[in-house]
């Protein structure tokens, strides 16, 4: 088995190596007038939509106030969830949880790293 440390630094080097070829490729893009003119539509083309957009929310405004705060319950229910699966798992209680379908769902641990 491949130490943790050996993993990480062929990961650190293929990151650089993924960020060499981002930064080749935005260069090319940067450098070309075709891609400037349809980039420039496409953000003309945003702001429209978005004022489009905009016009229509303030004119449904409760519906998305609404909206935000079933956003919000599910955020903290999802929290929650994931708190109590951990807790079941830590006491090495079984987790089953099935939907109004009769599909089963199983928890799913990820494990990431962030530089301290």
């Amino acid at each position: 088995m491949q130490k943790i440390q050996e993993v990480f630094n062929r990961i650190q080097v293929s990151k650089k190596e993924q960020r060499k070829i981002k930064t080749v490729f935005k260069d090319a893009l940067d450098s070309s007038a075709e891609y400037q003119k349809a980039d420039e539509d496409c953000k003309n083309a945003r702001n429209a939509k978005k004022q489009i957009k905009d016009k229509i929310e303030s004119d449904f405004k409760s519906e998305f106030d609404k909206l935000d705060k079933i956003k919000m319950d599910i955020e903290t229910d999802n929290i929650l969830l994931s708190d109590m699966a951990i807790n079941c798992i830590t006491k090495g209680e079984p987790i089953e949880i099935s939907d109004d379908y009769q599909n089963r769902y199983e928890p799913l641990i990820s494990v990431k790293f962030k530089k301290i």
